[in-house]
């Protein structure tokens, strides 16, 4: 007979806390059902390792290995002997699109514990269950140096955007200002339903909004739907290279991101396509400047009160954003090209490191010391070349400009 979760997991009991009654600071973690954790009580309700589930909105799935707290809007779930936590969190959390086939109902969905319970897992052996979990930990450890060294990044765009324009709600430096609808060819909402995924790659990608990050979507997690879905999908529009995708609702509302390959796209759900129009807009100019908190901020003053804040897409048409002469764009625009292009080197160094400690790991007793450090000594000086060249020509931008 078959294996489930049921057969690895214990569920808690339910928190009756609200998730508004997170802190920005305190002693313990507190989960929310976000896929982000960012607040914090000074009591805890659960002292074990755990996983942790959102079940309103979108799926989640966190693991936590010290006390901790969670709203109401959670599940919390120990092991039981035989299961490896995190080897369960690695997996769910990489194929989230099982969670997220549970969500059901009308208006905001939920996931069921049942559901969660009953999908279908065998676990490994304890030598290949430790073997997986240590090269998880090292992308892990790897993928939160990607993500300090890129906000790093975006920090220098964000920068150089408010020296050359100033900020874009405030316009203190009085550029002409213009709808938004003036400033693209088109702004079309998303299709109200729900994309049916797949696993099989067909060709026809669908982005969630849960991939769709300030100014990046993030390729590697993208999914796929059948093709006579995506031709529905793309009825209003087809997303175009330098399209700009805005998430307009749910928990990570008012966040902007360009379309930056040709490819067969389309918008999944709670998102609208931006199409800037070049001779007056350019897409990194706009990405930016709807990414400022400021100008969320002033969106949402139109829909301030609501329970659950969305943005129409009537609203960002008609709404007056400064737009300095396209000669000045394309000079910011070049800067976040090589910003784009030393990110792009970050990842290939830290994905090259992977390999060659999983290769060290399993074939390392084959290698001589001298060979092992000779590897490692070719792939810094490649990767310090490499961002020498990329700094080098941010800095000439910044020079020249």
């Amino acid at each position: 007979m078959s294996k489930t979760l049921r057969d690895y997991l214990q569920p808690q009991p339910k928190s009756k806390v609200k998730a508004g009654q997170g802190l920005e600071f305190g002693t313990y973690k507190f989960f929310t059902s976000s896929a982000v954790q960012s607040k914090y009580l000074n009591e805890y309700s659960y002292d074990e390792p755990a996983l942790i589930f959102g079940t309103g909105g979108s799926a989640s799935v966190h693991y936590c290995n010290e006390p901790f707290s969670t709203s109401t809007d959670c599940i919390v779930m120990y092991a039981k002997e035989s299961a490896d936590l995190k080897l369960l969190y690695y997996y769910l959390n990489g194929n989230i699109v099982l969670l997220q086939n549970g969500f059901k109902g009308a208006g905001l969905q939920h996931i069921s514990k049942q559901y969660i319970l009953d999908i279908p897992f065998e676990m490994p052996s304890n030598d290949v269950v430790k073997d997986i979990v240590l090269s998880f930990d090292y992308i892990t450890d790897l993928s939160i140096m990607l993500k300090r060294q890129n906000a790093l990044f975006d920090e220098m765009v964000k920068s150089r955007f408010i020296e050359m324009f100033g900020d874009p709600v405030k316009n203190e430096k009085k550029w002409n200002t213009i709808p938004l609808e003036d400033a693209c060819i088109s702004i079309v909402d998303c299709p109200h339903s729900t994309p049916h995924y797949t696993y099989e790659n067909t060709g026809y990608m669908c982005i969630r909004t849960s991939i769709v990050k300030k100014n990046q979507i993030l390729w590697d997690e993208i999914e796929y739907i059948p093709e006579d879905e995506y031709l529905q999908r793309i009825k209003r529009r087809k997303p175009q290279k330098g399209d700009i995708i805005y998430t307009r609702e749910g928990a990570i509302l008012g966040i902007a991101a360009i379309i930056d390959r040709e490819c067969n796209v389309a918008l999944g759900q709670r998102s609208m396509l931006l199409s800037p129009d070049t001779s007056v807009c350019l897409p990194e100019f706009l990405s930016t400047a709807m990414n400022f908190d400021s100008f969320l901020n002033k969106v949402l003053e139109r829909v301030s009160g609501s329970a659950s804040p969305h943005i129409n897409v009537g609203d960002i048409r008609i709404y007056n954003i400064m737009m300095p002469p396209v000669e000045l764009q394309n000079i910011f625009a070049a800067f976040v090209q090589e910003i784009d292009k030393s990110k792009y080197v970050l990842k290939c160094f830290l994905f090259t490191r992977f390999i060659c400690i999983i290769s060290l790991k399993k074939y390392g007793t084959g290698l001589a010391p001298e060979n092992i450090i000779w590897i490692w000594k070719k792939i810094l000086q490649r990767y310090m070349m490499n961002m020498k060249n990329r700094l080098w020509s941010v800095s000439f931008l910044l020079q020249r400009n």
